[in-house]
């Protein structure tokens, strides 16, 4: 991978991690576009990594909701909903694995997704819950089984997924959205961890000086963007709702699946 293309992927992965649209798929679709090879070792957890810089923007955007030591009850919640994709990711990270590496896979998921999201407002109208202080801890738990499910069909979207459990528990939209957001920070930095050390284990030689450097980077311009791209996001959502997203990963999903299908990709 080139500096060039480490920007770009870091660029599309600030543009599209708060999104319903997969930030992982987008990633494996314009490395197999630009031929970056999905052999290599640092390739991986460079996609791991600048994902937890992108989700890092969390913490400066929501910033007093993660220093109100007082609120104890707000940790729990993040910590009852992550354990479920803990346990599983964990389990079958062989099988996350080799789905990342099939673009035909991802390209079908991706569209189905899509036909979730132009339905999602239309099904969860009854929104009751508009303070992410009503969260119940069974509630909580229930978006974390629901985030499982990005985890077994990657493509899905991990915001997506999260989102619409939160809305089946009658989260408003915005509630749901941020909720999603609150919970990517320890689920990401879980992931992150296990990504380096299993690397450094397995390919010591992957992070050298060269390749730091571009780790680094990358992550810096992940984060910028993921909080220009968090701000729309919500102000976007709170007013439309999901069905853009939902037409916009059927024909980008569409797309990279002809090109699959065809070898062009």
């Amino acid at each position: 991978m080139t500096w060039i293309q480490a920007i770009i992927i870091a660029i599309i992965e600030g543009l599209t991690e708060f999104l319903p649209i997969s930030s992982t798929a987008h990633m494996k679709f314009a490395q197999a576009i630009m031929h970056i090879s999905k052999e290599d070792s640092f390739v991986n957890m460079f996609d791991i990594v600048i994902q937890f810089a992108a989700i890092l923007a969390v913490l400066v955007l929501y910033w007093k909701k993660f220093v109100n030591v007082k609120d104890i009850r707000f940790y729990i919640k993040l910590i009852v909903a992550v354990i479920p994709a803990l346990v599983l990711g964990a389990l079958l990270k062989k099988h996350i694995e080799s789905v990342l590496g099939n673009i035909m896979a991802i390209a079908c998921v991706t569209i189905a997704g899509g036909f979730l999201l132009l339905f999602i407002d239309r099904f969860f109208k009854q929104a009751q819950i508009e303070d992410e202080k009503n969260i119940s801890y069974a509630t909580s738990f229930k978006i974390g089984l629901f985030q499982v499910l990005a985890i077994l069909f990657p493509g899905l979207s991990r915001s997506a997924a999260t989102i619409i459990g939160g809305m089946s528990s009658k989260l408003t939209r915005r509630v749901a959205a941020e909720f999603s957001f609150f919970l990517a920070v320890p689920t990401m930095a879980a992931a992150t961890a296990k990504e380096i050390y299993d690397t450094f284990k397995e390919h010591p030689a992957s992070l050298q000086a060269n390749n730091a450097s571009m780790l680094a980077i990358g992550c810096i311009v992940a984060f910028v963007v993921s909080i220009l791209s968090m701000r729309f996001f919500i102000n976007f959502v709170s007013k439309h709702g999901f069905r853009t997203f939902g037409i916009y990963r059927i024909l980008a999903g569409s797309v990279i699946l002809y090109l699959a299908l065809h070898k062009i990709i």
